[in-house]
């Protein structure tokens, strides 16, 4: 696949001297500090609406969380949330807000309108909203520069986290902005590149692209030609039994992020985190890599949350597994401890659920669109139909315009019903 190579523009701010610390309706993805000083942690503050923050080609909106007391020269986290979430929805359940006031560091969340995509999922495979400079690209890199202004952030610590769509889009704008993020988190994502538009979209999801680490790398390098680095250090999440964006987006966003740094596919380093997770570390040990690769055992499609420990709640794609937020700030290095345990070996309280956990239990009647029920893992879909997981119950054709009732009977079964 040929990548055309966008126009270069004017990096927003000073490139770093030193190696970092970074549709339609039809489609439905259902992608969701090393302070200066010692500071006296930061009390709790609120999700806050920043209506207006400069130029938003994209028509995105803007929600921050700043800590009160938060210190001039604190790192700024960008979190992108999945298809049909929000702002809210991810700032309540990732446990990012915990460790920002326990770090001290900015929250900055980026929210899909309905205007933009009906499902709310970012358009990573839209390049007119990926490519620099260009449509939601663009807004988020508004709101950053506003962010970082505003408050008195470090513009050479700034990152970007995101689940599925949104885990798509942070590598693309990772690639697109090497200048902006220091480094990256991609949670249940697709390679940069993968796709250029809505059919294209499904094929990278399920089953997955292949490429060789050069072509993949090549996307990433496309998007920003002359760019020599420093690339943002990368960290890459995905569940073994992911259905949804298959494991293998996983394997292929790390080998293209590997090249990108110059690096062969075989990892420094490896080690067993709770979940039962396993790392594996690219360029350096898990303080140093450039690219870190998180593979939860038994995990579906969502972001990996830890509630017995303080890490987040779960609820529809936070899954109960390992503290994916604690992981990632200590791989960025930008963590001092607190807002859950990240330690490894110890077992997690509760076995990682295989598809997104329903908080409400058994009993729970929920009314969605067949695609909805796909991608939360209450239904599975055979060449365009879906059916329930479990009882096998017919619901019709697999898009977000039949929408139909489900209730939960037991574990990861569910049924037909009238209606909710």
């Amino acid at each position: 696949m040929d990548f055309p190579a966008p126009p270069a523009y004017p990096a927003p701010f000073p490139r770093r001297s030193r190696f970092p610390l970074a549709v339609l309706a039809a489609l439905t993805v259902a992608f969701a500090a090393l302070l200066a000083a010692p500071a006296p942690r930061a009390s709790a503050a609120a999700l806050t609406p920043v209506p207006s923050f400069g130029t938003n080609p994209g028509n995105l909106a803007m929600y921050t969380y700043v800590s009160d007391g938060l210190p001039d020269g604190a790192p700024l986290v960008v979190l992108l949330h999945g298809c049909s979430q929000s702002a809210a929805a991810y700032h309540g359940h990732s446990g990012w807000p915990a460790h920002a006031d326990a770090d001290g560091f900015a929250l900055l969340y980026p929210e899909q309108r309905s205007a933009n995509n009906a499902s709310g999922c970012f358009n990573w495979f839209e390049r007119g909203d990926t490519a620099r400079d260009s449509g939601e690209a663009r807004s988020i890199r508004s709101m950053v520069e506003h962010a970082v202004s505003a408050h008195g952030l470090d513009a050479d610590r700034v990152y970007v986290s995101g689940l599925s769509a949104g885990g798509a889009m942070a590598g693309e704008l990772l690639a697109a902005y090497p200048d902006l993020f220091a480094g990256g988190s991609v949670i249940a994502g697709i390679p940069v590149g993968c796709a250029s538009g809505m059919i294209d979209a499904f094929g990278c999801m399920n089953p997955g692209k292949t490429n060789t680490p050069q072509r993949w790398g090549d996307a990433v390098r496309a998007k920003n030609p002359g760019w020599s680095g420093p690339w943002p250090r990368v960290a890459v999440w995905h569940g073994t039994s992911d259905t949804t964006v298959v494991p293998a987006n996983g394997t292929a966003s790390v080998s293209q992020w590997a090249d990108v740094h110059g690096l062969s596919g075989t990892p420094d380093s490896t080690e067993r985190l709770p979940g039962p997770t396993t790392a594996a570390y690219h360029g350096g040990d898990a303080r140093g890599a450039a690219v870190a690769h998180f593979t939860v055992s038994g995990m579906g499609h969502g972001t990996p949350v830890d509630p017995s420990s303080g890490c987040g709640t779960a609820g529809a794609y936070f899954l109960a597994a390992v503290c994916s937020t604690g992981h990632t700030v200590d791989f960025w290095g930008i963590g001092e401890g607190g807002g859950g345990d990240p330690g490894p070996t110890d077992p997690p309280a509760e076995e990682p659920t295989e598809e997104p956990t329903d908080p409400s239990g058994s009993g729970t009647c929920v009314t969605d669109s067949n695609y909805g029920h796909v991608s939360a893992g209450r239904a599975v879909q055979r060449l365009g139909q879906t059916y329930a997981v479990g009882s096998g119950d017919a619901l019709g054709l697999w898009n977000v315009f039949v929408t139909t009732s489900l209730a939960q009977t037991s574990t990861a079964h569910w049924e037909r019903v009238p209606g909710c």
